[in-house]
């Protein structure tokens, strides 16, 4: 009998450890552009780093192997055209539709090409709860600045332990 309850403990533990990761539905970041150049000039540099620091958050969260990422092709038209900031909760429909457990929408706002800040918010998608904000300001318009701050945000906020949790 006892040996039955310890083997019953492995399977137990094993099929815990075995779980498959939380499925993860990253979208695209969003810009809000504030600044004197972005008034005159647009913001077609932001628009590509944007999209480079959407990959490299996709990139770095799948290689930590603590997420299933998702690709969001199918409802990326649809999430380009709302702002996820402000759409009354259609990120966490768009994630639905993609069968996430979690979500991230981002935003990049940028005050001067001295002050930029960029947000991560990651959401429950079934009960809609914010699970955590990641948040850092950065100097600097640069590839190498936007890069470096999303890295940041990833590994001292969003795979750091702990992060969030009461202590």
């Amino acid at each position: 009998m006892r040996a039955l309850i310890c083997f019953s403990a492995l399977l137990l533990t094993g099929s815990v450890a075995l779980a498959d990761p939380p499925k993860l539905a990253v979208f695209d970041f969003e810009l809000i552009d504030t600044s004197l150049p972005g008034e005159f000039y647009g913001s077609k540099p932001e628009q590509a780093r944007l999209e480079r620091i959407s990959e490299q958050l996709r990139k770095e969260l799948a290689d930590s192997g603590k997420f299933q990422m998702l690709d969001i092709a199918p409802v990326r038209d649809a999430a380009r055209h709302a702002n996820l900031q402000a759409c009354g909760g259609c990120d966490l429909k768009l994630a639905g539709q993609l069968g996430a457990d979690l979500e991230i929408t981002g935003l990049v706002q940028k005050v001067s090409n001295l002050i930029i800040n960029l947000n991560i918010y990651l959401r429950d998608v079934k009960t809609g709860n914010m699970i955590t904000v990641a948040s850092a300001d950065m100097r600097g318009n640069t590839d190498e600045s936007w890069s470096r701050t999303m890295s940041y945000l990833v590994r001292n906020r969003l795979l750091a332990p702990n992060y969030g949790k009461p202590e």
